[in-house]
């Protein structure tokens, strides 16, 4: 799909607000029709972040719960977490696998770049489908260790009905992944 619209001219852009993780700018805008705005847009302090959807041999998936400050609950969801610099996505993916479910991969796959709030957020995630694991551990910079589960394919779809898997992209890979092993599926015949 294509859009042949002009993008709004950036007039002024200035940081209102910085924390640790994000910078808050305020954007003044002129979109082609002489309308003016004033936005407010959050830009990530790195490069990114990816989630890893991890199929073990038997076609079961690996889940990460951890404490989410925003929800104040523990939420189960797909191992993720920042792209150092330097790191390319695909290396950041295999760092965390490791780092949270003490696996590593060697066939990756990575099936889309998903945007959290692109009206306000800049950052993009990369969500992979890692397979044919094997077992290898990197120190994390978790505060506690991660509740992990496995998730039968055959169960996939009652994860969407269950309360602590809410992560909007978890959701998202659960389906991305499934799409591309289906198509995967049809494509092998």
């Amino acid at each position: 799909m294509s859009d042949n619209r002009k993008k709004p001219e950036i007039l002024e852009a200035k940081l209102v607000a910085q924390s640790r993780l994000f910078k808050i700018e305020q954007v003044h805008l002129r979109f082609a029709n002489g309308a003016e705005r004033f936005y407010e847009r959050m830009r990530g302090n790195r490069s990114g972040a990816v989630m890893i959807v991890a199929l073990q041999q038997d076609g079961s998936v690996l889940l990460a719960q951890e404490y989410c400050a925003g929800t104040d609950s523990y939420e189960w969801g797909f191992p993720k977490g920042l792209i150092d610099p330097g790191e390319s996505p695909a290396e950041a993916a295999n760092r965390e696998l490791q780092e949270e479910m003490g696996f590593g991969a060697k066939r990756w796959t990575e099936l889309k770049q998903v945007a959290l709030a692109p009206g306000y957020f800049a950052s993009k995630m990369h969500i992979f489908l890692a397979e044919e694991l094997y077992s290898s551990w990197l120190e994390g910079d978790e505060p506690e260790p991660l509740g992990v589960k496995t998730v039968a394919r055959a169960d996939w779809d009652q994860l969407l009905d269950q309360d602590d898997f809410i992560e909007s992209r978890s959701v998202a890979a659960l389906m991305l992944a499934q799409r591309a092993l289906a198509k995967r599926a049809l494509a092998e015949g």
